[in-house]
């Protein structure tokens, strides 16, 4: 044991200063150099006697320190919840999107075909009324008719079947 002190102790500064250029953080290193201290002592039967205990504890220190840079990198930065802005703590749920976009897709399912093309040119393709109304080979009257009607049912089946009068919702409308 007073061989392992005699040899190990010395090289503590080397060891703390190897530890701090690696982590660049005093607390950081300091607990790495006892982790590295106390792996050495719990492993002192397995050192070679005839290789440099130098060597031996800058290898264990830097595997260390390789291990705790790759668990930080998966895990991110490490922050008390009492220093972390709130924002941060409040995650808006991310299955929210998904399920929107299945209703929305389903509701332009529903929609007749006549109805669902010309929502899409208008809203989607961003066509005027004339330019859908040529695409389509109808009249611009029938077009704005047409687009009316898809409008007042998506908002509909995106509310629910039984609504009637369309909630206080994003309109779906685009002035052209």
């Amino acid at each position: 044991m007073s061989d392992m002190i005699r040899l190990v102790e010395p090289l503590i500064p080397a060891l703390r200063r190897y530890a701090r250029a690696l982590l660049r953080d005093p607390a950081d290193a300091d607990d790495l150099v006892q982790d590295c201290l106390v792996r050495a002592v719990s492993r002192w039967h397995q050192r070679r006697s005839d290789g440099d205990t130098r060597t031996w504890l800058t290898a264990i220190l830097h595997n260390l320190a390789v291990s705790q840079m790759r668990r930080r990198a998966r895990r991110g930065a490490h922050m008390s919840v009492e220093d972390a802005p709130e924002a941060s703590l409040a995650v808006a749920p991310s299955q929210d999107g998904a399920l929107r976009h299945r209703d929305l897709m389903a509701a332009l399912d529903a929609l007749p075909d006549e109805q669902r093309s010309v929502l899409l040119l208008v809203t989607v393709e961003g066509l005027s009324y004339a330019e859908a109304a040529q695409v389509l080979a109808i009249p611009t009257g029938t077009v704005m008719s047409r687009l009316s009607r898809a409008r007042d049912r998506m908002i509909r089946l995106m509310d629910g079947e039984g609504v009637t009068v369309p909630a206080k919702r994003p309109l779906l409308r685009r002035v052209k």
